[in-house]
């Protein structure tokens, strides 16, 4: 199948006018100028871009999956889908023991399915101080027993998990979990600098959703989120939603730290995508007015309502650079940094890579989705686009 758009951007560069050669679920060549041979389809004035890599989600179209059942999981994920992202990782929160067990145990199987492809751990080893939308009565230490049985539960499908570097035993939690090949993540804490200096030296090379439920920078104790900026091999999540961070302080990170350290999430829960209203988040009410989702009769905002084709929406019209700059740094926010800090298969669209894109009409709305070569949404409304040549 061979592709071709007004702009084509491919994680490395921009092509004007593009196209794209896809072979086998894969990308097989990309060009600019005239294509090799006849074009299959010409989108026109649209921007293709590679699919967009959520790290960090909960769920969306009315499912979170905490519940850990398949037919929720797949709503969950086709909702995220149709708004671009191809790449997903379940993020489960803070849960008893045996309930955690559960989850890892059936998320597993589905991501060996492929539903989805890996699991994240937002708790349960978290501080109670900054816990945020989760229960503050089952965070607990983690125990070396069962961060073992967790891991083991998993069976090489959990991809990252968060940890607050005060909790007792957080360090060797840490070089366990980066053992079994997992990435750990900084989050959920009130940790001091020295105490997060301490757990990026352990191997922690990810900063969960950076300033929310972190201890605020002071000029006397700067705290966790000057030293996961200022550490080079620390690539912090930023939840570009209008509400979790402001534009001033995204353009700032972006700028001092370096687009390339940045991943965009959605943090997104079962909410995403629905009306306002009362939801769940693992074993906590959440209350949905006006898309701002917060913890039940509280001010915390628990997770958000958005999507990434919106996270990728507001990091180009907030960035404060010139209009292709802006593209080209949100496509690294949005697909291959995610995908690199969690050592998933390499995002972007250059040869080799999974044929995983989003099509953009001029207001960045996805108008188009291509997964392993499939289209989730065709360009026109068209529907699967199985039978198209490839």
């Amino acid at each position: 199948m061979l592709l071709t758009a007004d702009t084509l951007l491919t994680g490395r560069e921009l092509l004007r006018p593009g196209w794209i050669e896809i072979s086998g679920g894969r990308v097989g060549a990309v060009g600019t100028g005239t294509p090799p041979r006849a074009v299959d389809r010409d989108l026109g004035l649209v921007t293709l871009a590679p699919g967009f890599v959520d790290t960090h989600v909960h769920g969306g179209g009315g499912t979170n999956f905490s519940a850990a059942e398949r037919v929720d999981t797949a709503t969950a994920v086709e909702f995220h889908r149709r708004h671009g992202t191809t790449t997903l990782i379940a993020s489960l929160v803070t849960e008893s023991p045996e309930n955690l067990l559960h989850q890892v145990i059936e998320l597993a199987r589905d991501t060996g399915d492929g539903v989805i492809d890996g699991i994240h751990l937002e708790g349960p080893w978290l501080s109670t101080v900054r816990c945020g939308a989760h229960q503050p009565t089952l965070m607990r230490d983690p125990d070396p027993a069962e961060v073992d049985r967790v891991l083991a539960a998993g069976a090489g499908t959990i991809r990252m998990i968060t940890i607050a570097p005060e909790r007792e035993g957080a360090l060797v939690a840490i070089q366990r979990i980066v053992a079994a090949g997992v990435v750990a993540a900084v989050g959920h804490t009130d940790a001091s600098y020295a105490q997060t200096r301490a757990t990026i030296e352990a191997g922690a090379t990810v900063g969960t959703h950076l300033f929310n439920a972190m201890r605020p920078i002071n000029t006397r104790e700067p705290g966790p989120v000057i030293a996961l900026l200022e550490d080079p091999g620390v690539t912090v999540e930023l939840i570009t939603d209008g509400v979790h961070v402001d534009p001033a302080l995204y353009r700032h990170v972006t700028r001092s730290a370096g687009s390339d350290r940045v991943s965009l999430i959605t943090d997104a829960i079962s909410a995403a995508g629905m009306s306002d209203g009362s939801y769940q988040l693992g074993p906590l009410a959440v209350d949905v007015v006006d898309g701002v989702a917060r913890v039940s009769g509280t001010p915390t905002i628990a997770g958000s309502t958005a999507t990434m084709e919106h996270q990728f929406q507001f990091a180009v019209r907030h960035s404060g650079l010139p209009h292709e700059e802006a593209l080209m740094a949100a496509v690294c926010m949005a697909s291959i940094n995610p995908a690199r800090a969690l050592g998933l298969p390499d995002a972007g669209l250059v040869p080799g890579t999974a044929a995983d894109l989003v099509v953009l009409d001029s207001d960045l709305t996805v108008t188009g989705v291509l997964r392993h070569g499939k289209w989730v949404i065709e360009p026109g409304g068209a529907g699967s686009a199985d039978s198209v040549r490839n």
